[in-house]
Formats: C-alpha cells, structure tokens, sequence
C-alpha cells in the first residue's frame, strides 16, 4: 500500500543532500568518546575564530540547502545559554558567558538562504546531567529546552532527534511531540516518535535497495503505515565532532559513492564535517568537499542535449532517443556520444509506485528502432531520484521498462549523462 507525501516532505526530497555540524565542549576535549563518563568542564569551550557564516557558506558551495547543527550533544552541553541548566555556553569563557552559537547559527543559515536544522540529544551524562530519575520532571526539563530553541530563534525547518541513551527512560511521547508540533507547526521531526524523515540503518551514506517510502513505525506506541523518506547521516573524517584526524578525511572516490547510494537511490545525504576548536572549517575539509562538488558536476550537472525529452512508449515503457538527425542520416555513430549513466525521476506526489524495473540500451547503435536490446541496469525503487551508472555504451535509444509497480506509474524526467 502506497501513501502519499506532504508538501514538507516533497521538499525535503528536493533538498537533496545536507550539512551536519557537530560542534560542542567535544570539539575542545579531542580523545573523548560517548559515554566514556570523563567530565568535560564548561571552561574549556573557548573558540578564538567561530564564523557560523563560514560555515554555511562552506555548506552552499558544496550544493547543501539544508544544514543541521548539534545544539546539545549526549554531554549535555548546551550551544545556547539555556536558563534550565548551568552546562552551557554562559559558564565559558567565551564571549564573557555571553555567546550563543545557535544565535549565530541560525541567523547564517537564513542569510545564506539554507534551511535551518537543529539537532538535540535528549538523553545526557556526567555530574552535571538532569537526571532520569523522575520522569514528569526530566520531561519538563526536555520540553523547557526544546521550547528554547523552537520559540527564541524564529522558523526552524528541521528538528533532529538522536535517541542514542534514551532507554533508561520512559519519556511521555504525546505530550512532547504536541508541544513540538504545537511550537513549530511546519517543522519537520526526524527520528523519534513522530518521524516526518527516517534514518537509513547505517551511518555511512548508503540507502538501502528497495528504498520504498512507505513504511509501517511506530508512532508513540503505535503502528502506523506512513510515507517517511530516509536520509543518510554519515562523516567526511573517521570521527563526528573534530579530532585533529586529518589522516581519515574520505577520498572523493568514497565520497561520491556514498552520494550515489544515498541521492541516487532516492535517499537524502547528510555529511557530517566538525569546525575545529578556532570555530572554523579546516582549509583540509572546505578543499574536499569543493573537490567533491567538482566530480559531482562533472558527472551529473550537464546532460547530454543530444538526447531528447522523455516519451511514453507503452503502458509500462519510457525512452529517450538521440536527436541529432543530420548525423543519423549518414550513420556517423562515432559522435554519438558514450553515455555511462541515467538519472530518471519518479512523480511521487501521489505515493511512490515503481518496485522493479529494468533499462535497456539499443544495439547497434546505428539503427534507433531496433528491437535488439541489451539491458545495461536493472534496479527495484526509483523514487525521487535514480541514478543508474554502468560502463560507457554508445546507442540512439534507452528504453526504460516498467516491471512492477503499486498502481499507476508516472516518470517525469529520464536524462543520459556521459
């Protein structure tokens, strides 16, 4: 059963690939792990340089629209100087107790034009932690500083939930998610108890194939079958928040893998790049995610204009075909251009449809209608965005062969890159 997405979602899709930033007390204690229980003290939170907009200017470079900060780590570390505990940015020495990086983080975002993400860690360690112990009282303190963020600091697109340490709680679902919804109606919730987005099983930037975007979750206590999108959160570096690893940031060749198994397979991506402790983005990170974007454009920016728009062909076929007729009339297939891979899109405003499918290309490719056909990929879900990628192949036609679908199918775009 297909379900249908709201309008929120449709764009979030369209957002495509995102930029996290973990940034807290972690940043200025490198060595430490989660959960290792060793304290981190407030006064070590000193950042000489911190240029949010950097930071977001980094993120537009690199194609983001969205970008997601840790405004509180499982530390507890708050990034704002949050009146419902003494563990945050007013007990440092920055700015004289007076900073505020999600201040300064959510006004980049908006003067950049990216869409603004939170993320909040609701679980917490260490001396200074509000413990779990009561319940209503814990729950107080959550909706107290989720009221902060979601009330001081104007629209907020995105809300973040890790719920990594959160069983040794029972938290009242309902009564957090209305106020949430209640705060920030429009606002998108990943993770848990009311997901709007899904996270993909692993924290390396691949989704999962079939990636089909119904899905039956739990929802505070209850199943219910809904359309939720996955995104891939994964690390440029071997660790989230900066560690002086620089030996671990990700070749491009990785790097585009992971935006091929994630975008590609109609999955959002999520890279994760720390600010050092000065509070900028090392020129080692800015210069791979710029050598990223570059190998990105050059495979996907431009598509062939050879290749004509896409057409129906049958009741479960697409094609598109070579248009440059002066070179077909006299057979010079040698400037057809080889083409190594397709990127079709499905309409999924009414529910994602297509389950398995395969796409042919036409040999010899000197003869357009010829029936004899070789399959160059075969792939179950499309979704919002497919990219398929196979050896280089010279042909005037691919067909596209719909093989299994929930309903009605509608593909709106079908390009040939080379």
């Amino acid at each position: 059963m297909k379900t249908k997405p709201t309008e929120k979602q449709l764009k979030f899709l369209d957002w495509e690939v995102g930029m996290f930033f973990h940034f807290g007390i972690r940043t200025f204690n490198t060595g430490h792990r989660d959960w290792d229980g060793i304290e981190m003290s407030a006064e070590t939170f000193m950042p000489t340089m911190l240029d949010c907009r950097q930071w977001i200017r980094t993120a537009k470079d690199f194609g983001a629209k969205y970008a997601i900060m840790t405004t509180k780590h499982h530390d507890g570390f708050a990034l704002w100087p949050t009146a419902y505990s003494e563990y945050s940015v007013k007990a440092s020495p920055w700015k004289g107790g007076h900073g505020d990086v999600v201040r300064e983080f959510t006004d980049a975002c908006r003067a950049e034009g990216v869409a603004t993400g939170l993320y909040y860690s609701p679980a917490q360690w260490g001396s200074t932690a509000v413990k779990f112990d009561k319940e209503s009282e814990y729950d107080d303190y959550f909706i107290n500083q989720i009221g902060e963020l979601l009330t001081n600091y104007g629209k907020i697109d995105y809300l973040w939930f890790d719920g990594c340490g959160s069983a040794g709680h029972k938290y009242d679902q309902k009564r957090i998610i209305t106020a949430i919804r209640t705060m920030q109606p429009d606002i998108l919730v990943f993770g848990m108890w009311d997901p709007d987005t899904l996270w993909c099983g692993n924290e390396d930037g691949y989704a999962r194939q079939p990636n089909f975007y119904t899905r039956t979750i739990d929802v505070m206590g209850q199943e219910v079958t809904r359309f939720a999108p996955d995104e891939c959160d994964c690390r440029l570096r071997g660790h989230w928040f900066y560690d002086k690893d620089e030996h671990s940031i990700k070749s491009v060749e990785e790097l585009i893998g992971m935006y091929e198994m994630s975008v590609g397979r109609g999955a959002n991506l999520l890279l994760n790049v720390g600010p050092d402790d000065t509070g900028l983005i090392s020129a080692r990170d800015r210069d791979r995610l710029t050598e990223l974007r570059a190998e990105i454009d050059r495979r996907y920016a431009s598509p062939l204009s050879s290749f004509g728009d896409i057409k129906k062909t049958g009741d479960n076929t697409y094609s598109i075909e070579y248009t440059d007729v002066e070179r077909m009339l006299i057979r010079d297939t040698d400037f057809i251009p080889p083409v190594r891979s397709i990127i079709i899109k499905e309409d999924v405003t009414g529910g994602q449809s297509i389950m398995r499918y395969k796409l042919y290309a036409h040999i010899p490719s000197r003869n357009p209608i010829s029936d004899n056909k070789y399959c160059v990929w075969q792939g179950e879900t499309i979704g919002h965005k497919a990219i398929c990628r196979f050896p280089a192949v010279r042909t005037l036609r691919f067909t596209l062969e719909i093989l299994d679908s929930d309903g009605e199918h509608v593909i709106t775009d079908m390009k040939a890159y080379s």
